[in-house]
């Protein structure tokens, strides 16, 4: 399997280095107050890399991107009316949803992987590839909410994930969670309507922490006072087109339904717990 046959929406593995464009931009009215990002929405790399060294049975595992989560993103979009922006590389070249100073930025070791192409990354090869993916990515996130909030729109920022349903063995129970750091305008209310279908185990915080210094949250939506929730869907449910188009409704009701929360489109700054400040 090629890097195309994996994302042919992307096209990246055809691309040079001087064409591959690590983001794509969604067009959306500012005026929904909304703007949906997915970090990890590609399992493609540039031509230049290769495949790292690694088989193609690894592209198709969570290490090299969020299963289900692009296909979530358009959807959620288009239902909303709203813009987004995804990446288009794959999170074993780069990882956009890390700080530049992270460990976890370039990794070595994937989920027991070894991911040969990166065992002799040193820090030039670690700026190059910041300098290349993954701050052009940024670059477009940052785009996006300078023109909603040049146009009188602050967005409210919904980032898309997906986890494993397994870890080490042990069975996940959420659905779906809600990541968040100390602003609780978009999230706690989240929480709190998926947790009213007494069907959904709905994960606070779970299954990971939304208080990491320097990703995606933290830089967008912490940093600028954006309200900001990251979604974690569980990747068995939004695995196939059936079940991208519920979780996509699903988001798309419940947002929808919160739409006029107060604060959602106001900038206010409540700090970060995991720095004590923001």
């Amino acid at each position: 399997m090629t890097l195309a046959e994996r994302q042919p929406a992307a096209g990246a593995a055809h691309e040079s280095i001087d064409e591959f464009v690590p983001f794509e931009s969604i067009p959306g009215s500012v005026e929904t107050g909304w703007l949906i990002l997915c970090d990890h929405a590609s399992n493609a790399l540039p031509a230049e890399y290769g495949d790292l060294g690694l088989p193609p049975e690894e592209f198709e595992r969570h290490i090299a991107y969020d299963i289900g989560a692009a296909a979530v993103t358009r959807r959620l979009a288009r239902q909303l009316g709203a813009p987004a922006v995804m990446s288009r590389f794959s999170r074993l070249l780069i990882d956009p949803n890390r700080g530049a100073d992270d460990p976890t930025l370039l990794m070595r070791l994937s989920d027991g992987a070894v991911v040969p192409g990166n065992a002799r990354a040193d820090e030039a090869e670690k700026a190059r590839r910041l300098q290349r993916y993954h701050e052009p990515y940024h670059g477009a996130v940052e785009a996006a909410i300078d023109t909603a909030i040049a146009a009188g729109h602050p967005p409210a920022l919904v980032s898309i994930h997906s986890f494993t349903p397994l870890w080490r063995g042990i069975r996940r129970p959420w659905e779906i969670g809600m990541l968040w750091d100390t602003d609780p305008r978009l999230a706690v209310p989240m929480i709190e309507m998926f947790r009213a279908d007494p069907l959904l185990t709905v994960g606070d915080n779970e299954p990971y922490s939304g208080r990491l210094k320097g990703d995606t949250m933290y830089r967008h939506g912490t940093l600028r006072g954006l309200a900001h929730s990251l979604v974690e869907l569980r990747q068995d449910l939004i695995a196939d087109e059936p079940g991208q188009a519920e979780w996509a409704g699903r988001l798309a009701d419940v947002l929808g339904a919160l739409a006029g929360i107060e604060g959602r489109n106001e900038i206010r700054h409540y700090g970060s717990a995991g720095t004590g400040q923001p």
